[in-house]
């Protein structure tokens, strides 16, 4: 059962010609019903990331969480509250779902955090335009998408091709990022599509 996601709170300010279409996290970890992380609104959001990424084309780039943070700092204890996630790096449940293996010409982008926005910095410049989906909502997606508008980026956050962990969290994630404008922009999939 699906719920009612939340409306974008400002329009988009520009188009996001030339921005990067940005997939986070669409693993095995947070998108199967299997998985402690499993995020149950995946499934959902996943037909509006291909579409997304079948209009961006060639500026698509997709994100790994791995588990190879330093134990000695907080991760440690993190790992410790979830040990089901404290395994090598090359077990499947770190793999991309199958779906999201061609959405880009690009190598993952495998980090130990929960934000992307250093790797990603790299790539789309300072002050670049960036364009967040995936998983999860309240989670990867909120950590990058605040990095990035704090360091200067452009962001939009496609609200309806995110998945939260759970509907209320998802809203209250988006609640959040939408009080960030306007560095930080929320925008459905149909309307950044109308941008292109």
């Amino acid at each position: 059962m699906s719920s009612p996601l939340p409306e974008p709170v400002d329009p988009l300010p520009e188009p996001v010609e030339g921005a990067w279409l940005v997939v986070i996290d669409p693993q095995n970890i947070f998108a199967s019903a299997d998985s402690e992380w499993g995020s149950p609104f995946f499934g959902e959001v996943m037909p509006r990331i291909q579409a997304l990424a079948a209009a961006f084309g060639e500026r698509v780039l997709v994100t790994r969480w791995l588990p190879t943070a330093d134990r000695s700092t907080s991760w440690g204890e993190y790992f410790k509250a979830w040990p089901f996630a404290d395994q090598p790096e090359t077990d499947a449940l770190f793999d991309l779902v199958p779906a999201a293996a061609s959405l880009s010409q690009h190598p993952t982008l495998d980090v130990p955090t929960f934000g992307k926005w250093a790797a990603l910095e790299e790539i789309t410049g300072r002050g670049g335009r960036v364009v967040l989906t995936g998983v999860s909502t309240d989670c990867c997606v909120i950590s990058t998408a605040l990095a990035a508008a704090d360091a200067g980026a452009r962001v939009t956050v496609v609200t309806d091709a995110c998945a939260g962990s759970t509907a209320e969290n998802h809203a209250a994630a988006v609640t959040v990022m939408g009080l960030y404008p306007p560095q930080l922009t929320l925008a459905t999939t149909s309307e950044v599509l109308a941008t292109l």
